[in-house]
């Protein structure tokens, strides 16, 4: 059996930036459009109003001050409230290929690998772009990489449960190395009509590359271990799926997008994350206490807060947790990877941190390393 390392990340940014301001106008002007074309169903009460959005609302509600989009205008428009892209054919690459390759080429380049030295692709996202050909063998193929690919879906928990099957690959022998790349694009998925939603997403790409720590650079993460968890919940749910058409559903039904019970995911996944992470620890003799730095999921502000205090029984610092979410948003599985990605070259040798993500199942995913 090898021991396994994380030699290095990568992160592809969209080229276009969403603020709270922008998007509370586009919203607003959206409400009023729709509460004056329904005026008269209001006012018999047979209706409900769409209340107005803030700046304030959302920065209270989320911690998240702008978002970066594939593409913006469409999202902005107030009449049509999504993004506006253009279908490739088959025989140009994918958009979520298209943003998987520029993460894992940058995440090669800051380990100084080449495709070379690569034998598998694990494409892990909340969401993907279509059922087949798998995005991970796209992803491969245009890389270059000879060996296999595969895709996998665990929701917001995607990135770490990839971790996972990249780590168990290359330990067992399977592979030298792996890339794990998680292309979320989830703009499209996201309700932008919603108001208690219409700010929480993000796209991004990040990449992951995983092989043996004897052939990993000199400061790179060894794996100690991962550990995952499910417990089936409906409190986060998209049923857009292919069995929609025949269902003869509106693709503009309301659960065809995603969807929470907010307050109650809060109460609920917030201790389970905060007992994963802690029993995590505990199989390798070490205590939240002992951490140096905590790379989590970047979902609400509030969330990661109430995790940090129940992790280290007092409020944890930037420097403890750091959040990337203020200027990323929720980005799904890539958050707690944007973190790493952001905020680890101060960890000094022998250091331990955790990264964990938690989401949709629910799931949560949580890795622990040590600096080399």
């Amino acid at each position: 059996m090898h021991r396994v390392a994380i030699s290095s990340t990568g992160i592809y940014i969209p080229p276009e930036v969403i603020t709270n301001e922008e998007l509370v106008q586009s919203f607003n002007r959206f409400a009023d459009q729709e509460n004056t074309l329904h005026a008269a169903e209001i006012a018999a009460g047979t209706r409900t109003p769409i209340p107005q959005s803030s700046v304030e609302f959302i920065e209270k509600a989320s911690g998240i001050k702008r978002r970066y989009v594939m593409e913006k205008s469409g999202v902005l428009d107030p009449q049509r409230m999504r993004p506006r892209f253009k279908a490739r054919p088959d025989n140009e690459i994918s958009m979520m290929a298209e943003i998987g390759v520029a993460a894992a080429r940058d995440a090669l380049a800051r380990a100084g690998k080449t495709v070379q030295d690569v034998d598998g692709v694990l494409c892990a996202a909340a969401n993907m772009q279509r059922a087949y050909p798998a995005m991970a063998v796209e992803i491969q193929t245009a890389l270059g990489i000879k060996g296999f690919g595969f895709d996998m879906n665990v929701a917001c928990s995607s990135a770490t449960f990839a971790i996972e099957m990249a780590v168990n690959t290359v330990k067992c022998g399977s592979a030298r190395a792996v890339l794990v790349v998680d292309p979320e694009i989830t703009s499209p998925h996201l309700a932008w009509k919603d108001r208690d939603c219409h700010f929480i997403f993000g796209d991004v790409c990040t990449a992951i590359l995983i092989e043996r720590l004897e052939n990993a650079p000199a400061g790179a993460f060894e794996v100690l271990g991962t550990r995952l968890l499910t417990s089936f919940s409906n409190n986060i749910r998209n049923n857009a799926g292919f069995m929609s058409r025949s269902e003869d559903r509106n693709p503009d039904d309301r659960d065809q997008l995603f969807y929470q019970e907010g307050r109650k995911v809060f109460k609920e996944v917030c201790p389970m994350a905060a007992e994963h992470i802690t029993k995590h620890l505990a199989e390798h003799g070490l205590a939240p206490g002992g951490v140096r730095r905590f790379w989590l999921h970047q979902a609400n502000l509030a969330m990661n807060q109430l995790i940090g205090r129940k992790l280290l029984g007092r409020d944890a610092t930037a420097d403890d947790a750091p959040v990337i979410l203020d200027e990323f948003a929720n980005t799904a599985s890539a958050g707690s990877i944007i973190s790493f990605h952001r905020h680890h070259d101060d960890i000094q040798t022998g250091q331990v941190g955790v990264i964990c993500s938690f989401g949709a199942g629910y799931s949560i995913g949580s890795v622990v390393l040590r600096r080399t």
